[in-house]
């Protein structure tokens, strides 16, 4: 059973950036991530993905402000936030083997992000 790990949340002002991390326990190169979020009292949403040939895939509401990226060799997905809002606000999951549109039942703990003055 793989085990994910996100790291890199914290409490960023308006228009400030932060970079996630999602460390995996095993080889991730044969896999599409994916990163995801929660609001309090909303749905887990997609915010972006990443296939295992590098082809990504965003939330409107976040293009041109993130980006998703992998390092195979170090077995981690990042998302690099910038230009971050209020609306950003929320607990992020790492997701490993999903499609490009949907999630896999593999999760990682999640890490809170939080966007305020």
């Amino acid at each position: 059973q793989v085990q994910l790990v996100e790291s890199g949340g914290g409490l960023v002002q308006p228009g400030g950036s932060l970079r996630l991390s999602c460390a995996a326990s095993r080889s991730i190169s044969l896999y599409n991530l994916g990163w995801y979020r929660q609001a309090p009292g909303k749905q887990r949403e997609l915010v972006a993905t990443i296939t295992s040939g590098g082809s990504t895939n965003y939330a409107d509401s976040v293009k041109g402000r993130f980006t998703i990226s992998r390092d195979n060799a170090k077995n981690t997905v990042y998302l690099q936030m910038n230009s971050l809002k209020s609306e950003d606000t929320a607990v992020y999951y790492c997701n490993l083997g999903g499609g490009m549109y949907l999630p896999s039942s593999r999760w990682g703990q999640g890490t809170q992000v939080t966007v305020s003055s």
